[in-house]
C-alpha cells in the first residue's frame, strides 16, 4: 500500500493538521487494552515471580508491539477503511495521519518493543512478541483478511498471543497453561466477530472483505458461531483445572459460558426476517457480552492466582 494508491480513496476525507490522539488511535487502544490486561494476567499467574519493574517493562514492550500492528493494519488497510462506517473515522480515511507516517511509526514501534523485550526479560517472549506482529500486520492484515472467509478465524491467533508472552518473560518457557490462554483467546475471536458481522453486513460487503457473512450467507454464519461457542465453552471451563485455575474461574466460567452459549443459541435460532425486525438485538446482545468474555475470565484466573498467594486458591 502506498500513498499514491489512496489519493482517489481519500479526496472526501477531512483534512488538518494531525494532533497527538491521531497518532495515539493508530495504536487501537481500545484493542490495546484488553491485549495489555491478558498480557498482565499471564505475567502475574505464572508459578514464578519477576521484578515488578520488569514486569512493567515486559507488559509496555507487549502494549507497544500490540499498538505496532496495529498501526501497521492501519497503513495497508487504509483504502478499505474509508468504506467501511465503523472505520472511516481512522486517523488516515480522515486525512489526519499519512499513510507513510502510519508505516514509519508501525516499523519503528515494532522494532523498539522486541528489541527493548529481549533486552529486559528473554529471547523466548521477543520471539513470540515478533512473530504476533508479523502473524498480524502481515498474515492476517496483508493475506488473509481478503482473501479468505476464514481470516477471522486464523487471524485470531495474533490476538491470543499476549497472555503467552506474559507468561513466557516470567518463566522462558510456554506450558499448558499458557497454551489454554492462548487458546481461550483464539477460539473466542470467531464468534466474537461474527455476531458484529451480522449487524454491520453492509460494511464488509461494500469494503470487499470476504467475511463469513459475505461468502456463505447469513443462515451458514449462524451456524458457525454456534459450532465456534460449543468449542469454545470447553476450552473456557478446562482452564480452571490447569495450574492456574481455582474456584473462583471454575465458577466464573461455568456462569459465563453457559449465557454465551445460550446468546449463540438463539442467535442460530433465529432467521433474518426475526432479526431485522427487531434491528438485530439478540445478535448485538451477543457482541456485548462477547467485551466483557475475555476480561471476566481473565480477571477471574487474577483472582485465583492472589487467593494462592494467601494459601487458600487453586485446588
Amino acid at each position: 500500500m502506498t500513498d499514491a494508491s489512496l489519493n482517489n480513496t481519500l479526496t472526501s476525507a477531512e483534512t488538518g493538521e494531525a494532533q497527538f490522539g491521531d497518532y495515539f488511535a493508530l495504536l487501537k487502544p481500545r484493542v490495546m487494552s484488553l491485549v495489555v490486561f491478558t498480557a498482565l494476567v499471564g505475567l502475574l499467574v505464572a508459578p514464578v515471580g519477576i521484578h515488578p519493574f520488569i514486569g512493567f517493562v515486559a507488559v509496555l514492550c507487549i502494549a507497544v508491539g500490540a499498538g505496532a500492528s496495529g498501526a501497521l493494519n492501519m497503513w495497508w488497510d487504509a483504502d478499505i477503511d474509508v468504506v467501511m462506517k465503523r472505520t472511516a473515522k481512522r486517523p488516515i480515511p480522515m486525512g489526519k495521519v499519512q499513510p507513510g507516517e502510519a508505516l514509519a511509526i508501525g516499523l519503528a514501534l515494532s522494532v523498539f518493543s522486541v528489541v527493548l523485550l529481549f533486552l529486559a526479560t528473554n529471547a523466548l517472549a521477543a520471539g513470540l512478541l515478533a512473530f504476533t506482529i508479523f502473524f498480524y500486520a502481515v498474515v492476517y492484515s496483508m493475506w488473509l483478511k481478503r482473501a479468505t472467509p476464514q481470516n477471522i478465524v486464523i487471524g485470531g491467533a495474533a490476538g491470543a498471543f499476549p497472555p503467552m508472552i506474559g507468561w513466557a518473560a516470567v518463566t522462558g518457557d510456554v506450558t499448558l497453561a499458557s497454551v489454554m490462554m492462548f487458546a481461550l483467546t483464539f477460539m473466542w475471536t470467531p464468534p466474537h466477530f461474527w455476531a458484529l458481522a451480522l449487524f454491520v453486513k453492509a460494511d464488509y460487503g461494500n469494503a470487499g472483505v470476504p467475511m463469513l457473512t459475505e461468502t456463505h450467507g447469513r443462515k451458514a454464519t449462524r451456524a458457525h458461531i454456534l459450532v465456534y461457542t460449543a468449542l469454545l465453552v470447553p476450552v473456557a471451563i478446562g482452564i480452571a483445572f490447569t495450574s492456574i485455575g481455582g474456584w473462583v474461574y471454575l465458577a466464573t466460567a461455568v456462569i459465563l459460558n453457559a449465557r454465551f452459549m445460550y446468546a449463540a443459541w438463539l442467535v442460530w435460532n433465529r432467521t433474518e426476517a426475526q432479526a431485522e425486525a427487531d434491528e438485530y438485538a439478540t445478535e448485538r446482545w451477543m457482541f456485548r457480552i462477547s467485551l466483557s468474555y475475555l476480561f471476566l475470565h481473565f480477571g477471574a484466573l487474577l483472582a485465583d492466582a492472589v487467593l494462592r498467594g494467601f494459601g487458600i486458591g487453586g485446588w
